[in-house]
C-alpha cells in the first residue's frame, strides 16, 4: 500500500530509506522546538504581553511539535515531497521582540501572521507567483535574506552575553561562566557542522545544557515526560487580535512576515529540489504549487494555534542526503514532532547559553546567499547594503526591509534606469516611507 501510494521504486528509494531519511530531517531541524520558544517569550519560563495574557515557553514549544506533525504530514500526502515545515527562522524574531517589548500583544503579532497567510494562500491559488518573483528584484531578494540572518545573530550575540548591547556596542564579561558556555557551545556546533555531523545544532545545545546543569547555570528536570498544560495552551490558541495591525508599521510587519515566507520556500523547495534531482531541464520543480499551498495553508493553521510563519525548513536537504525522495520522508519526520510534544519538560531546562550561540549559527545560515550579491554594479548593491545596515544597526528587520527598497527605487531612478523597477515596487514604496513618518 505504501510503495502504490508513495511510489517508492519509481522515485529510486524504499522504505527503510525513508525512515532514516526522515529521522535525519527531524535531528537536523529539531532545535526549532528550542529556539522558538525563546524567540517569542525571551529567556524566562512565560511572560504577561501587553494584553495581560500570560504566554508561556512550554505552551508555544508544544503547540511548534503539534502544529509542525500536521503540516508536514499534510506536505507528505498532498505534495508527495521530502519536505518538512516548522516555524521559520527570521519573522518569528523580529515579531517576538515585540511581544517582549510589549509593542504588540501576542494575539496581534498572530493577526499580522494570519494575514500574511491569508495572502500568500490567494496568491498560491490564483498563480501569481511567478509575478511576485519578476517583481522583487535578485539583489533585494538576497538581501532580505541576509538582512534577517543578520538580526537573528545579534540577537544571539546579546542573549548569549558574549556581546553587551545594553550601552551601545560592547564585548561581554568573559569571566561570568555563562558566557564561557556560550562561546564553548558556537565552537562545538561550528566544528561538528565541520566535520558534517547531522544535527550539530541540536547536539550543541544538548550538550552544553548537560554541562550547565552541574555548573548550576540550570537546573535539572524534575521530570522527563508530561503531558501538555491546556490551561496554558489555550491562551495561545485562537489568540487573534487585528489591533495595530492595519497601521503604516502593522502593514509592514505583514510584508516582512509575507514576502520572508514567500522567497524562503521559494529557495528552500528549489534548492531541495535541485539536491533530490527532481528540478526539470528548466530548473523548475514539476508540481511546485502544491508545497506553495501548503506552505501557505501552513502559516494560516499555525497563527490560529500560536505559531509563527510556518515554512519549509532547508534543513529538508538532509533527508534527501540520506535518500530520502518521497512523502513518507516527511510522514516519518512528522511523528518524531508528535512525540516530541511529550517532553517539554526538558525543553524548559535549556538556557541562553545553549540556545544563543544557536541562533548565531542559524543567522550565519542565512547570510549564506550575501555573496551572490552584485556588489561590482552600484546600482544594484546600495539597496542592499543599506538594507543590512538598517536591519542589523537600527536592530529591526522591517526598518531595514523599508530601507533597502526604498534605497534601491531611489538609485535606480536618479541614475536614469528607472525602467529596471517594477511598477509595483514604485507603489510599494509609498506603506514603505510612510513607516518611517509614522510607523
Amino acid at each position: 500500500m505504501l510503495e502504490k501510494f508513495f511510489k517508492f521504486r519509481e522515485k529510486g528509494t524504499s522504505l527503510s530509506t525513508e525512515i532514516v531519511a526522515g529521522l535525519t530531517t527531524f535531528m537536523t531541524m529539531a532545535y526549532v522546538l528550542i529556539v522558538q520558544p525563546s524567540a517569542m517569550v525571551g529567556s524566562a519560563p512565560e511572560l504577561i504581553d501587553c494584553a495581560g495574557v500570560l504566554i508561556s515557553k512550554d505552551a508555544v514549544m508544544v503547540m511548534v511539535a503539534l502544529i509542525s506533525c500536521i503540516i508536514t504530514i499534510f506536505m507528505g500526502l498532498y505534495a508527495n515531497m521530502p519536505f518538512a515545515l516548522s516555524c521559520g527562522m527570521g519573522s518569528n524574531f523580529l515579531l517576538g521582540s515585540m511581544v517582549q517589548s510589549g509593542e504588540l500583544s501576542f494575539g496581534s503579532i498572530m493577526g499580522i501572521i494570519l494575514i500574511s497567510g491569508i495572502i500568500f494562500v490567494l496568491l498560491s491559488i490564483f498563480g501569481i507567483r511567478d509575478m511576485i518573483v519578476r517583481m522583487i528584484p535578485k539583489n533585494i531578494k538576497i538581501a532580505i535574506s541576509s538582512c534577517i540572518g543578520f538580526f537573528i545573530a545579534y540577537l544571539g550575540l546579546k542573549d548569549a552575553g558574549i556581546c553587551d548591547f545594553s550601552a551601545g556596542l560592547a564585548m561581554g564579561d568573559f569571566t561570568q561562566i555563562n558566557v564561557i558556555l556560550s562561546l564553548a557551545c558556537l565552537l562545538l556546533i561550528a566544528a561538528l557542522t565541520a566535520y558534517k555531523v547531522k544535527g550539530a545544532i541540536l547536539i550543541g545545545i544538548i550538550v552544553t545544557t548537560i554541562v550547565a546543569i552541574p555548573l548550576g547555570v540550570t537546573s535539572a528536570p524534575t521530570s522527563i515526560v508530561a503531558l501538555p498544560n491546556f490551561d496554558t495552551i489555550g491562551n495561545i490558541v485562537f489568540n487573534i487580535s487585528f489591533e495595530g495591525v492595519f497601521t503604516a508599521s502593522g502593514l509592514i510587519l505583514v510584508f516582512v512576515a509575507f514576502f520572508g515566507d514567500f522567497f524562503s520556500t521559494l529557495g528552500t523547495v528549489l534548492g531541495v529540489g535541485k539536491k533530490a534531482n527532481m528540478l526539470d531541464e528548466n530548473g523548475n520543480l514539476p508540481g511546485i504549487e502544491k508545497p506553495f499551498l501548503v506552505d501557505a495553508i501552513g502559516t494560516v493553521v499555525g497563527s490560529l494555534f500560536g505559531c509563527t510563519t510556518i515554512t519549509t525548513f532547508v534543513e529538508s536537504t538532509s533527508g534527501v542526503e540520506a535518500g530520502g525522495r518521497t512523502g513518507f520522508t516527511s510522514i516519518v519526520t512528522a511523528i518524531l514532532f508528535f512525540v516530541a510534544m511529550f517532553f517539554a519538560p526538558l525543553v524548559m531546562i535549556i538556557p541562553t547559553c545553549a540556545t544563543g550561540p544557536a541562533l548565531v549559527f542559524v543567522g550565519f545560515l542565512m547570510i549564506s546567499g550575501f555573496k551572490d550579491i552584485e556588489f561590482d554594479n552600484f546600482t544594484e548593491a546600495f539597496g542592499p547594503f543599506v538594507m543590512i545596515m538598517f536591519g542589523t544597526f537600527m536592530a529591526s528587520i522591517a526598518a531595514g526591509i523599508a530601507a533597502g527598497i526604498i534605497a534601491h527605487v531611489f538609485i535606480k531612478v536618479i541614475t536614469g534606469q528607472f525602467k529596471d523597477v517594477h511598477p509595483a515596487m514604485y507603489i510599494l514604496c509609498i506603506p514603505l516611507i510612510l513607516y518611517f513618518i509614522v510607523g
